[in-house]
């Protein structure tokens, strides 16, 4: 199957009373119809800018819970009466992905959470076998055995099966060493023409990933630029000279 799994998303028609509220005060959000084409898209801009809040709602697209995880996930999802941006948003979808996770760093804790809870569970199965191993795609041990950037690196270097992966943030986990290993993990994976990234990131290290566009949030319209333009890329390069 050719890919990317995801081409595009857009919005979709609102009702006019939500427009004065979030999500719709986002800048960039009443114009939005983003192409996804490319293999890797990276997401940079400031905090604030609105990168997390449309990779939430991509991965919700796809049928992700918007906090994080995979498919099997999204009953654990948490709930929130606060109005995201999938609700007003519909997806292009190129194929059906075999595949599809949604990494936060952020949540890396809770989602080991999950994981032991679900191995302390004897109900806990899985459809064709007998007795389920949650840990069986994430290192094969509890997460909470390593530290946060082995937990985050394990659960990168599992997920290696053809498909569609978002990113929030990855370096929150990762020392700069592993941010390298993480670059050529990605570029290794892109290789095989079977898998698609969206990667929102702060670090310079990973907006290097080879044949990556670089989307920018910090202009009113979401637009591709140089990684040489983005602020963070700019802000590392003052500070080392």
């Amino acid at each position: 199957m050719p890919v990317p799994w995801l081409s595009s998303a857009y919005l979709a028609d609102a009702p006019a009373e939500k427009q004065t509220a979030f999500p719709f005060t986002i800048p960039f959000v009443r114009t939005l119809d983003i192409a996804l084409d490319d293999r890797i898209t990276v997401f940079a801009g400031e905090n604030g800018s609105g990168k997390s809040t449309l990779m939430e709602a991509l991965a919700e697209l796809v049928g992700l819970p918007w906090d994080g995880g995979g498919a099997t996930e999204f009953a654990a999802s948490e709930r929130t009466a606060q109005p995201r941006l999938a609700q007003f948003m519909r997806p292009r979808i190129r194929n059906k992905a075999p595949n599809k996770f949604f990494f936060r760093a952020e949540a890396l804790s809770d989602f080991a959470h999950l994981l032991d809870a679900r191995k302390a569970d004897p109900d806990f199965r899985k459809e064709g076998m007998a007795l389920a191993d949650p840990y069986e795609h994430y290192g094969g041990e509890s997460l909470r055995t390593r530290s946060h950037c082995e937990a985050m690196v394990h659960l990168l270097t599992s997920h290696d099966r053809p498909g569609l992966y978002f990113f929030d943030e990855p370096e929150s986990a990762l020392s700069p060493r592993a941010q390298t290993h993480f670059v050529k993990l990605l570029e290794q994976r892109l290789e095989t023409n079977q898998f698609q990234f969206v990667i929102a990131t702060h670090s310079p290290i990973i907006m290097s990933i080879r044949r990556a566009r670089i989307v920018s949030f910090d202009t009113p319209e979401l637009r591709t630029i140089r990684r040489e333009d983005t602020g963070a890329w700019q802000t590392y390069a003052a500070f080392f000279k």
